[in-house]
This record gives C-alpha cells, sequence and structure tokens, in this order.
C-alpha cells in the first residue's frame, strides 16, 4: 500500500503538502490537490484514519440512528437506504456508522454518540413535524442532512420530495377522470411526510370544491393489510357511499386495496381507480400490479448519493441553505386509473 513519502517522491512534493492536498487544505491550490488525488487513487493510497484525525481532527465516520418501533421492526425502505448511503459515502471516503434506537427521547440517542466523540456529523432519516434533532445538532454545531423536511422554513441541507405535490397531483388527475369521491389511505402522521401528503390532498380537494368525510381519511403504518382493511369497510359501504377512487401512500397499501377490490367483486378501473406513491422498491415494482399502477414515482436510491455529498461537503464548510434540494415526484398513468363510473360522478353529501 502506498504512503504519503511514496506520493511526494513521485511528484516531487514535500510529504506535508501532499497531506495538506489530500486532507483539503485551503492554502493548497485547486490544480495541485487534483494533482495529488489523482496519484493517490493511482498508486492505492489509503490514508490512516488515526493519522487523519489529528490532522483534520475528523474522523471519516458519520452517523445514522434508525427509531425501532416497540415490535422490534423498523421502516421497510430502510434496508434500501442503508444500501445506497453506504455505497455512496464510501465513494467520499467516509464510513457510514449504523446505530438503533427505542429510547422515547428522541435526542438521547444523538447525545450518547456525541459523548464517544468518534463522528463528523449524522444523516437523519424519518423526520418528525418539527423535528426535535434538528434544534439539538444545531445548538450542538453538529453537521446534518436531513432525508426529507420537517419545516417548510428550513435553514439545515435536506433532499426531500415536494410531498404535498404529491397527494395535490394524484387528486387532480382523477378529479380530471371525473372521480368526486376519493379515499386516502396515509402513512402514519408521526411522520412529516404523511403530513404534508395530508395538506396537499385536503388543499386540493377544497380546491376542487369536493367534501371528503374523516372516515375516508386515514393515516397508519403502511402494510398490505392496512389497504385491504380499510378499503374493504369502505368499499362494502359501512362508511356511507363507497369511493371511486383511492390515493395510497405506498405501494405495499395499494396492493391491499386491489385485493379488497376483488373480493368485493369490483373490477379496476372500471369500478374503482388507485393511485399510490412508489419508493420503487424491488419486491413491490408497481409495473408488476395487474393492472400496472399509476403512480407518483421517486426512488429512494435516488437520493443516497445527493444525501452522502450534501453531509460531506456541508463538514467541509459549505453553507447549509446551498445544500437544500426539494423535487417533484414523477406522475407515471397506467392501468389503474379510469374514467370515473356514473355513480362516482355525485360527491359525498
Amino acid at each position: 500500500m502506498a504512503t504519503l513519502k511514496d506520493i511526494s517522491e513521485e511528484l516531487g512534493l514535500s510529504p506535508a503538502t501532499v497531506s495538506r492536498a489530500l486532507n483539503g487544505f485551503p492554502e493548497v491550490n485547486a490544480k495541485t490537490r487534483d494533482k495529488v488525488q489523482a496519484a493517490a487513487q493511482r498508486l492505492g493510497y489509503r490514508p490512516n484514519r488515526t493519522a487523519q484525525r489529528l490532522v483534520t481532527g475528523r474522523s471519516g465516520m458519520v452517523g445514522m440512528i434508525v427509531k425501532i418501533r416497540p415490535d422490534l421492526s423498523a421502516d421497510q425502505t430502510f434496508v434500501e437506504i442503508l444500501t445506497g448511503l453506504t455505497a455512496a459515502l464510501a465513494a467520499r471516503d467516509t464510513d457510514l456508522v449504523l446505530a438503533v434506537d427505542q429510547d422515547p427521547d428522541p435526542v438521547a440517542a444523538y447525545r450518547k454518540m456525541l459523548e464517544r466523540d468518534i463522528l463528523d456529523g449524522f444523516i437523519l432519516n424519518a423526520p418528525v413535524p418539527q423535528d426535535p434533532r434538528v434544534d439539538f445538532l444545531t445548538q450542538q454545531g453538529v453537521p446534518f442532512v436531513m432525508h426529507g423536511q420537517c419545516r417548510k422554513d428550513a435553514d439545515y441541507p435536506f433532499y426531500s420530495i415536494d410531498n404535498q405535490s404529491v397527494t395535490a397531483e394524484a387528486v387532480g388527475l382523477l378529479t380530471a377522470l371525473g372521480h368526486k369521491r376519493i379515499a386516502l389511505l396515509n402513512g402514519d402522521l408521526d411522520h412529516a411526510y404523511s403530513a404534508d401528503r395530508l395538506a396537499g390532498f385536503a388543499a386540493a380537494m377544497r380546491q376542487a370544491n369536493l367534501r371528503v368525510p374523516g372516515a375516508f381519511m386515514v393515516a397508519e403504518a403502511p402494510s398490505e393489510n392496512y389497504g385491504y382493511s380499510h378499503a374493504l369497510a369502505m368499499l362494502a359501504g359501512q362508511h356511507g357511499p363507497a369511493p371511486t377512487a383511492f390515493i395510497c401512500a405506498s405501494t405495499l397499501i395499494a396492493a391491499g386495496v386491489m385485493q379488497a377490490a376483488a373480493d368485493r367483486g369490483m373490477s379496476i378501473p372500471g369500478d374503482v381507480s388507485v393511485v399510490a406513491h412508489d419508493d420503487a422498491l424491488p419486491l413491490t415494482r408497481a409495473i408488476n400490479f395487474s393492472p400496472a399502477l399509476t403512480v407518483t414515482r421517486a426512488p429512494l436510491r435516488d437520493a443516497c448519493t445527493p444525501l452522502a455529498n450534501m453531509l460531506i461537503d456541508h463538514i467541509n464548510g459549505a453553507e447549509a441553505r446551498d445544500l437544500q434540494t426539494l423535487l417533484r415526484a414523477e406522475m407515471i398513468v397506467r392501468g389503474s386509473t379510469g374514467p370515473a363510473p356514473k355513480d362516482g360522478e355525485q360527491p359525498w353529501l
């Protein structure tokens, strides 16, 4: 394995200059820094973490803490994010340290990790509205990036989709098809994304002058059983006239809705239309549904490289407000949506 001395001899530079270039010191000009980094890659140089921390004060490690539910389950999207983040951080010569948390105090696990003094920053996932982790880490002066947003006036780095537009666009598609009785099967409202999707749905329905009874806006942790049980009750008329369209927070929920419709002898999209949000998870591909599922699509994997780069750039001094990305999900219309049946042209009273 190459050493700093090997690189310095290769380029005719002092070991001190090589070290400063590899560690991003501003007094080394960009041309020299690029030349040193290229030589380090060509020669197979790998930094000594202990020595690197003595020079820069940084460990080359960032953390992510995953909240575990009381039943010991984690978010079903977590493995997809973990895999992508690990690879993206490795490309920036940074390791991901993972911890799990069951403490009711949302900042306790972060406090414990900071006491160990081994991390350069954090990636925050699954934000809640007005997330207390933001104020805690800001007060501690610890760099972080958030996957999602917990408030609209964000002054921290984040990468997120516009979750209000996710449901608003779905409502727009369905109302254009003549649907007036539209139900929302949302995710758990403890999550900021679900609160935003509820707000977007409610605003779009108001704009269309359509009322939604409370029984047709439900929120739970996404699962196929959740979608099935609520859709079955709604389609059976247990809460009044049945919806002719469902907006689902995930493809898992949509799978349950479509099974409930089938068990009621109803066709999709002839009797019921279904729209879902699609995180592009391998085991629930929307294109493989029958009929193929209309979705607002935003692959989770697409967030991994931007999140990794934002955090490393923030650690290196980039301003938080220069590290904020808000994207609109892509609307893909497929076979699960169609014109409202005649009785669906009547709104809920």
